[in-house]
């Protein structure tokens, strides 16, 4: 897993930050730009950062927004921008890098979605929706590159120890009167792993998709929740 070139969007903290750890340890070339670098909802941008790359062999989807409310609560504003974000983002980052895997015969796309991408979850319909959307774009572009040296996958993992998770942790302690440590036993509670995640456990899994030993792999979606969900 050496001397690839690996783009890692989202890249700058949590779960982005140890996947590109995990890389550049390997002895990869990683780039790992944040939302400064490269907005993944603004289709000139993402043309333009990609554009000026001589080659991708691993794209990683994991740019991500999340916001918590019941539906009749739920504004069109975020509703959108967890779409643009976690599913449109990672359909043009896709987008992007496919045609020259597709000329070299070799490539790698992981998205990291959620296991909301395989299930519902209670205040998160736009979340959810976008994480489904997430699954089925590997899935349909998986499809299109059966029998070639690309692959498409996605890791769903349960929820990680990510800043993103600190401020659902808040938003529970606040609209319930709970302690911070009660809101998050809460989360842990949802799968049966009975914890967080770290970060570096979701990575692991991408870079084991993004493995070239991994080739057979397409289409597939990784669960990381203990055992709650199928993959």
């Amino acid at each position: 897993m050496t001397g690839r070139v690996v783009v890692v969007t989202g890249g700058t903290r949590g779960i982005g930050a140890a996947v590109a750890r995990r890389f550049a340890d390997a002895g990869d070339e990683v780039l790992a730009p944040g939302s400064a670098d490269c907005d993944v909802t603004d289709e000139a941008a993402v043309t333009a950062f990609f554009a000026g790359l001589d080659r991708v062999d691993v794209l990683v989807n994991n740019a991500g927004v999340a916001t918590s409310a019941p539906l009749a609560r739920s504004t069109l504003a975020d509703w959108r921008r967890q779409w643009e974000v976690n599913a449109a983002g990672a359909f043009l980052c896709t987008r992007a890098v496919l045609p020259g895997m597709r000329e070299r015969d070799t490539g790698r796309i992981v998205t990291v979605a959620s296991t909301a991408g395989h299930t519902g979850y209670r205040y998160a319909s736009g979340y959810t929706a976008s994480k489904h959307a997430a699954v089925g774009l590997m899935r349909a572009v998986a499809a299109e590159v059966a029998g070639t040296g690309v692959t498409a996958n996605a890791v769903c993992p349960a929820f990680v120890r990510t800043e993103m998770t600190e401020g659902s942790v808040a938003r529970i302690a606040e609209t319930t009167g709970r302690g911070l440590a009660d809101a998050e036993a809460s989360l842990a509670a949802a799968a049966p792993l009975g914890r967080l995640l770290e970060p570096d456990e979701v990575a692991f899994a991408v870079t084991f998709l993004a493995a070239p030993r991994a080739a057979a792999i397409n289409g597939q979606t990784i669960v990381l929740d203990g055992g709650g969900l199928p993959g």
